[in-house]
């Protein structure tokens, strides 16, 4: 077997992403060369860290934020426990216990994240107070806490204002992605008026419900939408704070599949705009504060991945011969690079790869087998995140038969 530099293995790889036709799954490198995976947190236990749209990294970059649990096999029990806490990479990766709480679920975890505010001291999770759900904003250096009326879904960059939804529904409509453990609310209601987005200032705690589910369904409404169920997903800020999106979502009650629209808003709930209304939209990611990056359906080209300006509607094709998946995208920190990844293919291996707008150019990092047990509302998508200054990312990852967090250094990948 042939071993080739590293540079040459970028130079090759880019070459052949540059050159594939479009495919049902990505092209497979033709050397043996991969970007080395190296695994932070260790058993028996499981860790992961949850969804791909937040870094685990600190502003020092030393501490990551992860969650901790005995199981990997099934769907968390009404009240049962995850322990979250850090990795302290300058001290042999040393796992240090945070806190615990029964609000979480394996698709994005307790939605841990450090808190713009204080990126170096700070991190909120999702929790309970008086049975009810909240958020508790903790001080890591000195364990001092506070409480939130509220959980959260997104935050600002800044730190200073969140947005949130009903984590009831979503368990219901979207398992894997909300919480089993307080009762669901106007279940039998397919549009509520008292359901919908908070906004929430994290100072204060200071809420409002500024989006409301029976508003989306009386917004420019079609066939679609009769006897169907309405829920909202996938929360995300721009990078100015001046705008957040979300999936709107719906399906009948006997319906295994839902259809997709994307919106945006300013954060008080005013100059809700469509963003993509094709029926699928999935995972997406700011560029700016009015440009999106999404794999969406047109009918003018179909299934790709686009971008698209909030404003003005207007959308364009991107990477259409070498991004020829879904996956969990994210722009870099200088927003020079796309990190994506795939679902696992017919041999269960799952793609991590960056792509470069610049030049077109797919760089194939690594592959992962996804073991068949980890499946459904419990498995281990890849999630891909960059650290803060865009050398490093990090990944949820299986292939060892546990689920574990496992950081890869790109450094050399974003220099060409």
């Amino acid at each position: 077997m042939n071993t080739l530099s590293r540079r040459d293995f970028l130079k090759a790889s880019a070459v052949i992403a540059t050159a594939s036709p479009l495919a049902a799954q990505p092209p497979k490198p033709d050397n043996p060369v991969k970007v080395p995976a190296r695994a932070v947190t260790k058993g028996p236990k499981h860790h992961f860290f949850g969804y791909y749209d937040k870094t685990p990294w600190d502003k020092t970059g030393r501490y990551m934020l992860v969650n901790e649990i005995d199981f990997a096999d099934r769907q968390p029990k009404p009240g049962e426990e995850l322990t979250l806490g850090m990795v302290d990479l300058k001290d042999g990766d040393r796992f240090t216990e945070l806190a615990k709480t029964p609000a979480w679920c394996w698709q994005q975890g307790t939605m841990l994240q450090w808190v713009g505010t204080a990126p170096e001291r700070e991190a909120v999770f999702n929790s309970f107070t008086d049975k009810q759900p909240s958020a508790t904003v903790i001080d890591v250096s000195t364990g001092k806490s506070r409480a939130l009326p509220r959980p959260i879904y997104a935050l600002s960059t800044d730190g200073t204002q969140a947005v949130t939804l009903d984590f009831a529904r979503l368990h219901r409509l979207r398992p894997g992605y909300g919480y089993a453990t307080y009762p669901e609310q106007f279940a039998d209601e397919p549009a509520p008026e008292k359901l919908g987005i908070w906004w929430m200032d994290m100072k204060t705690g200071k809420n409002e419900l500024v989006v409301n589910l029976k508003q989306l369904a009386a917004f420019k409404p079609d066939d679609r939408f009769k006897d169907a169920h309405h829920w909202v997903n996938h929360l995300q800020f721009n990078p100015g704070g001046t705008r957040f999106v979300f999936l709107h979502r719906w399906k009948k009650p006997e319906d295994k599949s839902w259809q997709t629209r994307m919106l945006t808003a300013k954060p008080d709930g005013s100059d809700l705009r469509l963003v993509f209304d094709d029926g699928m939209t999935s995972h997406f990611d700011w560029r700016d504060d009015a440009t999106m990056l999404a794999w969406a359906r047109t009918k003018a080209d179909g299934n790709h991945f686009y971008t698209a300006d909030v404003l003005t509607g207007e959308k364009k094709l991107v990477g259409a011969d070498v991004l020829t998946q879904d996956g969990h995208c994210s722009y870099s920190p200088d927003r020079k690079w796309i990190l994506n990844d795939t679902y696992p293919d017919k041999d269960r291996m799952q793609w991590l790869m960056l792509f470069k707008p610049a030049t077109g150019r797919r760089y194939d990092l690594n592959q992962f087998h996804s073991p068949k047990p980890f499946t459904g509302p419990f498995r281990c998508d890849l999630h891909p995140r960059w650290n803060r200054d865009g050398s490093l990312v990090c990944i949820d990852g299986c292939h060892d038969a546990q689920r574990q967090l496992y950081v890869l250094d790109v450094s050399e990948v974003v220099k060409s």
